[in-house]
Formats: C-alpha cells, sequence, structure tokens
C-alpha cells in the first residue's frame, strides 16, 4: 500500500490564559492507503487536534503533514470528518442533509450518491425525515452518509459513537467497519474506547500526555473478523489498557 498521510516532527501549542500550552509534540506518522487507523489517549492528549490538522482544520506550529505528498493548508472534499454530533441541519430532511457535501456534482449524480449512501447506512426509508424524528444512532448513520457520499479518500471520526449508548454503539462500529471493507478508503479514528479502538482498527496509535505524543503503535493481527470474547482479543485489549493504567495494577491481597 502506498503511503496516504504522513506527518513529521508535528508540534502544536495553545495559548492559554496567556501562556504556551504544548498540545502535541514531535509527532511522526505515517498511514498507508485503505489503513483503518485509531488513535486512544487520555483527554488532553492532542487526539483531536491531530485530527483536526489532517482536516486541515488546524495548522501545526512547525513540522510538515502530507497527503499524497501535497502539504494539507485547508479542507477539501478528499477528507470527510464526523464528529461525536452528528450536526445535521435540522431545517432540511435527511436526503437534502446528505446532498449538502454534493455541491460539485450535477443534479443526477447528486441523488444517485445520496441514495447510493442512504441505502449503504440503512435509511432509505427515512429520507424524507427531518433530523428530530430520527434517533441518536440514526442521526449519526446520516451524519456517515453526509461524509462518504462524496467518495473522499479519508474518513476521519472524532469519536463519533461516544454519546450513543452501547448497543447502538456495536451496531454502528460493524457498518462503519462493513463501510471499510467496501469502499476501501482510509479511515483515522479518535477513541477513549479502548474495545473499539481493537475491534476496528490495522494500527492503533497510542498517545501520552503533557505533551501529546505517540507513545507506541500496535498493529492489531486479528483479521477482519473479530471476536470481542477470544482470548486473541482480550490480550489486545489488556495490551493497551495496560499503557494506561499500569501504574493501578495491584498485586492481589491474600486473608491468611
Amino acid at each position: 500500500m502506498s503511503e496516504k498521510v504522513v506527518m513529521k516532527q508535528i508540534t502544536k501549542s495553545f495559548s492559554v490564559n496567556g501562556e504556551k500550552l504544548e498540545v502535541l509534540q514531535a509527532i511522526d506518522l505515517e498511514i498507508k492507503s485503505g489503513e483503518f487507523i485509531v488513535i486512544v489517549g487520555h483527554s488532553g492528549c492532542g487526539k483531536s487536534t491531530l485530527l483536526k490538522i489532517i482536516a486541515g482544520l488546524e495548522t501545526q506550529d512547525s513540522g510538515s503533514c502530507e497527503m499524497d505528498g501535497k502539504a494539507i493548508t485547508k479542507p477539501g472534499f478528499d477528507r470527510g470528518m464526523i464528529f461525536q454530533e452528528h450536526r445535521l441541519l435540522p431545517w432540511l430532511s435527511i436526503e437534502k442533509n446528505v446532498a449538502l457535501s454534493l455541491e460539485a456534482y450535477d443534479k443526477a449524480e447528486r441523488a444517485i450518491q445520496v441514495e447510493k449512501y442512504l441505502d449503504l447506512v440503512k435509511l432509505s426509508d427515512f429520507k424524507q425525515a427531518y433530523p428530530a424524528q430520527l434517533s441518536g444512532g440514526m442521526s449519526q448513520r446520516a451524519a456517515i452518509a453526509r461524509a462518504m457520499a462524496p467518495n473522499p479518500d479519508i474518513l476521519l471520526l472524532d469519536e463519533p459513537f461516544g454519546a450513543l449508548d452501547a448497543m447502538t454503539k456495536i451496531e454502528l462500529q460493524d457498518e462503519v467497519k462493513a463501510l471499510h471493507q467496501k469502499e476501501k478508503s482510509t479511515m483515522i479514528m479518535v477513541t477513549h474506547d479502548i474495545e473499539e479502538a481493537v475491534y476496528l482498527a490495522d494500527r492503533i496509535v497510542v498517545m501520552a500526555a503533557n505533551p501529546g505524543r505517540i507513545r507506541d503503535i500496535v498493529t492489531i493481527n486479528l483479521g477482519k473478523e473479530r471476536d470481542r470474547g477470544s482470548i486473541d482479543f482480550t490480550i489486545y485489549r489488556k495490551k493497551i489498557y495496560d499503557y494506561f493504567f499500569e501504574s493501578k495494577v495491584k498485586e492481589p491481597e491474600y486473608v491468611i
């Protein structure tokens, strides 16, 4: 696979109460075309900032971020982004919300793309509905359809299932995984959910905080069909878990 995104020595800081706060430090990351990368880490470690740099919504202080050999300097339709909140426009139908991402298409092509992606996320029967008439999971499906409709090379997902109930989250994880396998697009996700990361990722980028930096990159060798209850799955989950909670692991106490 060719390299899709290359980040070299990325640093980023913000000004907080007049003081410089370093958010990202010396980030080196190469993402291959078609990979599913998941970034995990504590709150404040710069995960979302890293995603926004790839999206072109933030600019690094130093270092370089390139896609297909070209510097990323602004947002583009070659990158779709999904947030924790669906961000659908409440006064538009689901069909028209999805069509918003297709301004560059003519009317006939737009209709084909809208229908295709609403069908993929199982919302064809609800295309005339409004966001307020849908559940949280259905609204997030619509947001996924909107992001995928322009056929972006990269889909960026910023904790897209964080606000959903457990069962809906699992359903949408399966749908995103199926979309990834069908569309062959590169996907980069930020999450706090370690099980979700192991279930979806080809590689997991483990970040440390203060400042945000890459602690490790773990390749998940579990194949495409993954059993959350398997021993191998549990081993990977514990490996990632231990990066964040190893200091809390205690020896068992025995009562004699």
